[in-house]
């Protein structure tokens, strides 16, 4: 089975929801047009890092963004993971992952478990209490964001569950752009899984970010790469790899499980 997944590198303008969500329809019809099947975006797209203003800024239980998503994707018939965006919800904000299907339909909701302390996350923000589990159009498979890809206990668990396809969306800073190519092989080699990750490109008040968004396959070679200026970047993966990956190192089968 092949996939055509476009990873919308962008820039985000800085505490402004309304002019991201404009970018995000314009790049998503975008993607569109260049046969895309899924489309990824990066993380905290409509906000950015303007953490300190999320009382004003977040979206009540994510209703508007969802709405937004799901009427995109219906219309284009295409597959949008979310990236990710600041939702208020009943307990605090929370860095919150959404994955509508080209129905239209929200089929997965991931709060950000880890948070990153360098960038005064855990001020402003609550750890989601989520699975990262999810199931795309029959493909198992899993989110992830950001910080997320420094604990390779969390995305393993997701590949013990079957995970095929691990989608990654980041605000990854520049000075630290050669771990973020580094984890993420590093994730698809020992989990023999496709990696897709999407970071966003420009800069904030505090931050520059990286781009770099790329797409691993289960052996850890590069399928596409984006540089670090606003792209998107195309790239077709086949999803019957993972199993032959799995069947010639069959990792999951040889794993000692009764000491670790």
């Amino acid at each position: 089975m092949k996939k055509k997944i476009a990873l919308i590198q962008m820039d985000v303008t800085y505490g402004d929801p309304k002019v991201n969500f404009a970018r995000v329809s314009k790049r998503v019809m975008d993607a569109v047009q260049t046969g895309a099947d899924i489309v990824v975006l990066p993380e905290l797209w409509d906000t950015g890092y303007d953490l300190e203003r999320l009382d004003v800024l977040a979206d009540k239980d994510a209703k508007a963004t969802i709405e937004f998503l799901s009427d995109l994707a219906k219309e284009l018939n295409v597959v949008i993971v979310g990236g990710s965006v600041a939702e208020q919800a009943d307990d605090g904000k929370r860095n919150t992952m959404l994955v509508v299907d080209q129905n239209g339909q929200l089929i997965h909701k991931y709060s950000k478990l880890h948070l990153f302390q360098l960038m005064d996350e855990h001020l402003h923000l609550v750890e989601g209490q989520d699975e990262a589990d999810f199931e795309l159009n029959g493909v198992p498979s899993a989110g992830f964001i950001c910080y997320d890809i420094r604990f390779p206990e969390w995305l393993r668990k997701s590949a013990v569950n079957g995970a095929k396809v691990m989608y990654v969306v980041a605000e990854w800073p520049k000075p630290r752009i050669d771990h973020w190519r580094t984890l993420l092989q590093a994730r698809a080699i020992e989990n023999q899984c496709f990696v897709v990750a999407c970071n966003r490109a420009g800069s904030d008040p505090n931050n520059e970010f990286g781009g770099m968004s790329l797409v691993v396959d289960p052996w850890g070679e590069i399928v596409k790469e984006g540089g670090s200026e606003e792209k998107i970047i195309l790239a077709e993966i086949d999803l019957d790899k993972v199993d032959e990956v799995r069947r010639r190192i069959p990792v999951f089968r040889d794993r000692r499980e009764e000491w670790y």
